[in-house]
């Protein structure tokens, strides 16, 4: 039996998905795209007396990066992120903090991953997928031992991310979506920055992108 567990939290202004894994035996956990409130994450980690060990970003904008602070500070976390996202997590002007009556920040990651990284956290493999379009830096987290997809901003239920803010690129989503994401088992889960939880194969129906691919 898994020992994987996922506990989502929706937080912040627009109502961004904050994922809360852990290893059921050992509690150590991850927290994925840490959007707002940490506060509240941070009691979810006691409440389930778990101890964050890795907090994974899937890009930089302000709704998924105001707790990564507060929650480094309450445990030793190394924060991983797309390398193409550096610039953006840096600059208040492209991950758009301040906006929206949120603060002016800037976050550093420890760790730049890239397309193919294998990354060995709580016991499970995450293989990272640069994903570009959202954002330059844009990237999932795939857990194929567990079918599990984190797909940030750039799939969402039936629907894609916007890519009209800082260096957005709708080419480059549909291709991200099309060559890398859709290509994934059916059976996949998919836990989107936003909304409802989704499946591969559901996405390879429904999706307008996958729509388009058949055309």
């Amino acid at each position: 039996m898994s020992e994987f567990r996922i506990q989502a939290m929706i937080l912040g202004e627009v109502s961004t998905n904050c994922y809360l894994i852990y290893h059921q035996s050992t509690r150590e956990a991850v927290v994925v795209d840490p959007a707002d409130n940490a506060a509240y994450i941070l009691n979810k980690c006691r409440e389930l007396a778990v101890k964050p060990a890795a907090i994974l970003l899937t890009h930089g904008h302000f709704d998924h990066i105001l707790a990564v602070k507060d929650i480094c500070r309450a445990f030793p976390c190394k924060v991983y992120a797309g390398r193409e996202e550096e610039r953006l997590l840096q600059d208040s002007s492209l991950n758009l903090s301040g906006s929206m009556g949120s603060e002016q920040m800037s976050v550093e990651a420890d760790v730049l991953v890239k397309d193919g990284d294998m990354l060995s956290l709580i016991g499970f493999e995450w293989k990272v997928l640069e994903t570009p379009g959202h954002t330059a830096g844009s990237v999932c987290y795939y857990v194929e031992s567990e079918q599990v997809l984190l797909s940030g901003d750039t799939l969402f239920a039936n629907s894609l991310g916007r890519t009209d803010l800082p260096t957005g690129d709708m080419g480059a989503i549909l291709r991200s979506i099309k060559e890398k994401l859709l290509l994934l088992p059916e059976d996949t889960m998919v836990y989107p920055g936003h909304g409802e939880a989704t499946t591969i194969g559901h996405e390879q129906k429904y999706n307008p992108v996958a729509v388009y691919r058949r055309r």
